[in-house]
């Protein structure tokens, strides 16, 4: 009876997450009425909840685990809570952004169960609290003014917090990635990353002249090199995209971009040179078979869990996911794909990159450029870190130890992904005032000269549809 159940629910909830994921791209239509869209936005919480139930359910039968119904209960109160508190306190948010935020962190809290319950009621203390440090974020962000004016403080902060690691770091992996304060391991990278953001659109909000180019390709050379010392490549990789695409979009010149991507990949071939554990997972990403027993250990297994798993997935608790090393954290996508299946997998892909569409929408609309490249520089993050985990796992690119945002363990991921998340729902309320701003004094004189129309009115009062424009 539980064999047939889980069978059932994994089509179920395949069927569900797909049209969850219809409704993030559906949303996006240009000239959608605002009425079908709030449907479609509740159409995709009822989507979300219905999948967390079915998975809970079928993790429930297939262990007996009593503890399991209280740990769904409290996810769903705080699910419940995160949104009513974005749709009263912040009224004009982002809908999608809330609810694909709750979703991720739903197939989080999912499949970090099913591998150890543990750790996924560790990931879920680390969320509440995380939320509610991140609560007054979007308030700051779109009413504080000063964040533009701190560009060498964010430089200072920056370089000191990475150079304490290097030189003090706990090491993982071969590589100085965190401390470990009062228990609690924090890997400051993570944070670092969006304190660069800000220095680096700080600093193009001055000027874009030659000079000012040369002291910020400095100081964001610096901060990659004291990462690579550290042996921390994911993340300078990471540092590195985001300044490229960051300076590109400033300074519209794409000599500076092509210039950017030539020196990445001279410095990828020295690293290669340079490192040993660089060319370990180099010769495990070239030939994992090969090197079964040794470095390619992790590359296979994530392979032979996808390839089993197959388009609709073995069903939850049916396969071996905990036979990948790291699989909580840097492998979290294969777990999916064995369990949940491919067709699963792509959606939570699509869901993703509805995300970083989005962020990508709201740095378009932006007219200051410091919040355009701020909302640009989280965006490009956001995006390439899913590409880095994905096609780690899959083995499309060399693995490169980066955790999957919202969905793998790791609380300092989580931690920073929701302050990134926070932010660009900050810069999303600051568009509709400055939006609704430029529209009042139209609407004033509709007001005296004739009728006002529906559409209009709808944008004074903050609903205007999201779209590309």
């Amino acid at each position: 009876m539980v064999h047939l159940i889980t069978e059932l629910s994994k089509y179920l909830m395949i069927i569900l997450f797909a049209l969850y994921t219809y409704q993030c791209f559906a949303v996006l239509k240009r000239n959608t009425d605002p009425e079908k869209q709030n449907r479609k936005f509740h159409q995709q919480v009822f989507y979300m909840y219905m999948i967390h139930l079915n998975a809970y359910l079928v993790l429930y039968l297939s262990t007996k685990n009593q503890s399991l119904i209280t740990f769904y209960l409290m996810q769903v109160v705080y699910f419940v809570v995160v949104q009513i508190c974005y749709t009263t306190i912040y009224r004009r948010a982002s809908r999608l952004v809330v609810n694909n935020m709750c979703m991720l962190m739903m197939i989080g809290f999912i499949i970090l169960t099913r591998l150890s319950v543990d750790f996924a009621v560790k990931q879920f203390k680390i969320a509440i609290i995380s939320m509610a440090a991140t609560m007054l974020i979007p308030f700051l962000i779109s009413r504080l003014k000063f964040f533009r004016n701190l560009s060498w403080m964010y430089a200072i902060a920056g370089i000191t917090l990475l150079g304490a690691v290097a030189a003090l770091g706990a090491v993982s992996h071969g590589a100085k990635l965190s401390f470990t304060i009062a228990g609690i391991n924090i890997q400051p990278s993570e944070f670092i990353k969006i304190i660069f953001v800000f220095f680096v659109a700080a600093m193009y909000h001055e000027s874009t002249e030659f000079v000012q180019v040369v002291k910020t390709t400095a100081i964001a050379a610096l901060h990659v090199i004291i990462l690579v010392l550290s042996k921390d490549l994911g993340a300078a990789l990471i540092f590195f995209i985001a300044y490229i695409v960051m300076l590109y979009v400033a300074t519209h010149k794409i000599y500076y971009f092509l210039g950017g991507i030539l020196c990445g990949c001279a410095a990828s071939v020295v690293g290669y040179f340079l490192f040993n554990h660089v060319r370990v997972r180099v010769l495990a990403w070239q030939d994992p078979l090969a090197r079964f027993e040794n470095e390619g250990n992790q590359i296979s297994n994530s392979l032979f869990a996808i390839g089993t798993g197959g388009w609709f997935g073995m069903g939850l608790n049916q396969g071996m996911p905990n036979k990948i090393p790291e699989v909580k954290q840097d492998f979290i996508f294969s777990a999916i794909s064995e369990e949940l299946g491919g067709i699963f997998a792509l959606c939570l892909i699509l869901v993703c990159i509805s995300c970083f569409l989005m962020f990508l929408n709201i740095a378009m609309q932006m007219k200051d450029s410091f919040y355009k490249l701020v909302a640009l520089g989280l965006g490009t993050i956001y995006g390439f870190q899913i590409f880095l985990s994905v096609g780690g796992d899959i083995k499309f690119i060399p693995s490169t130890g980066v955790t999957l945002p919202l969905v793998s363990y790791g609380g300092s991921s989580l931690l920073s992904t929701l302050i990134i998340f926070a932010i660009i729902q900050g810069l999303y309320l600051l568009r509709e005032r400055e939006e609704n701003e430029l529209e009042k004094p139209k609407i004033k004189k509709k007001k005296k000269g004739g009728r006002v129309t529906h559409e209009e009115t709808v944008k004074i009062h903050g609903t205007k549809v999201q779209n590309f424009d």
